[in-house]
């Protein structure tokens, strides 16, 4: 069993209260009933666990394995997540089609993994039709963080879709179109007055945020369309500062310099979109949202 995995189960089953400890690795099913009974669960947390890693390791659980006790222990403590709802709805006259839920496993997971080529995609199948997916997202250059998952909890004969916060904003939009993908006349509409059967604080507080945010952003855009602009450009000369004494740059003396430029069909309408969106934090630096009382898309910033 690789290092990274029995880490990753280690840190899974430290999560788990005592209490819970046997149903859910029951729940599991990866260890047969017959080697839990050679454990003593009595033990100190610390000693056990490394007894349950042992017994992994001896029957070679794979990183999928790993996933899906991380996936269990997520589903009994699902009420300390904070979620998103959304509500898919057809076009009238249209007929609910049956899903085939396998096919839309596999389809889900070739698409993302086409998107994104550092991604881990785990199921678990629940009831009432619903099914688990837990997503482990990377970066171009980096393998997927498996301790900063998202959770997607998808019921095939209804409309709605539950997920998880996710860590990096900007895969939020591209988590949504995936199930626009598989139900391309299902426009997505969020909405957060659906009964979750958890914490009703936990809703609450995530719906007060959502209105601060949309608050946010129409003192700051208004509530009218964005005058059209296709580029902003900022020119930086600052002398460079450090806590660190020394160093080439600190000696310095003349300013560093860049230039950032962002572009867009429509560049005011998308910067206004981002934290209702959830990829940026609301307000918006006062840098892109002063474009428009400024009358400005070229700016320098110098040191005072």
């Amino acid at each position: 069993m690789d290092e990274t995995v029995a880490e990753f189960i280690k840190r899974t089953i430290l999560k788990i209260p005592m209490t819970e400890m046997m149903t859910i690795l029951k729940a599991w099913d990866f260890l047969p009933e017959n080697q839990l009974q050679t454990v003593n669960f009595r033990q100190r947390k610390e000693s056990l666990v490394q007894d349950l890693v042992l017994l992994c390791e001896s029957k070679r659980a794979s990183l999928r394995d790993a996933a899906l006790l991380d996936i269990i222990y997520t589903q009994f403590h699902q009420h300390q997540k904070v979620w998103d709802v959304f509500q898919m709805s057809k076009e009238p006259g249209e007929d609910v089609d049956l899903f085939d839920m396998e096919r839309f496993k596999s389809s889900f997971e070739k698409i993302l993994r086409r998107a994104l080529k550092n991604v881990t995609v785990s199921f678990r199948d629940a009831e009432e039709n619903a099914v688990w997916i837990r997503i482990a997202w990377g970066t171009q250059y980096r393998k997927p963080n498996q301790y900063k998952p998202v959770y997607v909890v998808y019921y095939s004969q209804t409309p709605y879709a539950f997920t998880s916060f996710c860590h990096l904003k900007s895969n939020t939009p591209l988590l949504s179109q995936k199930f626009e993908t598989h139900n391309s006349t299902m426009p997505l509409q969020e909405t957060l007055e659906l009964d979750m059967h958890m914490d009703s604080r936990i809703i609450h507080e995530n719906k007060i945020e959502k209105e601060r945010v949309q608050r946010v952003t129409q003192e700051t855009f208004g509530d009218y369309p964005q005058p059209r602009l296709e580029f902003a450009q900022y020119k930086l000369e600052t002398k460079f500062r450090s806590d660190f004494h020394g160093g080439i740059l600190a000696e310095r003396k003349e300013p560093l310099r860049c230039l950032i430029k962002f572009s867009s069909p429509h560049l005011l309408e998308a910067l206004k979109s981002l934290a209702p969106a959830g990829i940026a934090d609301a307000p918006l630096s006062p840098l892109l949202t002063c474009i428009p009382n400024k009358g400005m898309n070229y700016f320098k910033i110098r040191d005072k």
